[in-house]
């Protein structure tokens, strides 16, 4: 007696069922695949969108902030800041040496402008969208092109700050390659001054 061995037609039926189902659900895989890699780049560029923040918020208020030779930025006159004529104090402000303190000079204002090819103030900082090369490969990013912009602006209108001079808002928006916003992070200079940490003795 001789013995054959082959598929049963259910085997066969079952066989071509899974293959149809792999078939099927490859192009979904791809696609969930693809939303992943697009949103791990769009986190990307908010990342490097906060980071460009932080950055910024390491400059001097104005340029007018830093007086004579000094490194450290002080508190520019404005009508709202109340500063002391005779001990160039604040509200708030330590009376001791190396601490937060207004200029010397009651008639210094702000400048609020943006010098071309300097960087020593906020408002230097300020750019048009340039380009976020998340994933990049040479001058192309992978799948998208971010680019951010950055804008400073003076009084901004929130709430109980609008119209303040002492406050500055910096806004750094991310767009991809279709213009849309993926994210708009904001924060808040002040014209508080700030300590000679490394001048000041224990």
């Amino acid at each position: 007696m001789v013995t054959r061995k082959a598929f049963t037609l259910i085997e066969l039926i079952f066989a071509i069922v899974i293959i149809a189902i792999s078939a099927l659900s490859l192009p979904m895989m791809t696609q969930v695949t693809s939303k992943g890699v697009k949103g791990s780049l769009a986190q990307e560029a908010i990342f490097a969108a906060s980071t460009e923040l932080n950055n910024v918020m390491t400059y001097n208020w104005d340029e007018s902030s830093v007086e004579g030779s000094n490194s450290f930025t002080r508190v520019i006159w404005t009508a709202a800041n109340e500063c002391n004529n005779a001990t160039k104090l604040r509200l708030g402000h330590i009376a001791q040496l190396k601490h937060r303190r207004c200029l010397d000079a009651n008639t210094t204002a702000a400048t609020h402008t943006k010098e071309a090819g300097i960087n020593n103030d906020l408002d230097d900082t300020e750019h048009g969208y340039t380009p976020l090369f998340i994933g990049a490969i040479g001058s192309k990013s992978y799948k998208d092109n971010y680019q951010s912009d950055l804008a400073v602006s003076i009084g901004a209108s929130f709430g109980a700050i609008a119209n303040n001079p002492d406050i500055k808002l910096i806004r750094v928006r991310v767009i991809d390659s279709n213009g849309d916003d993926v994210t708009q992070l904001d924060t808040f200079s002040s014209n508080i001054g700030e300590v000679d940490y490394y001048g000041r003795t224990y």
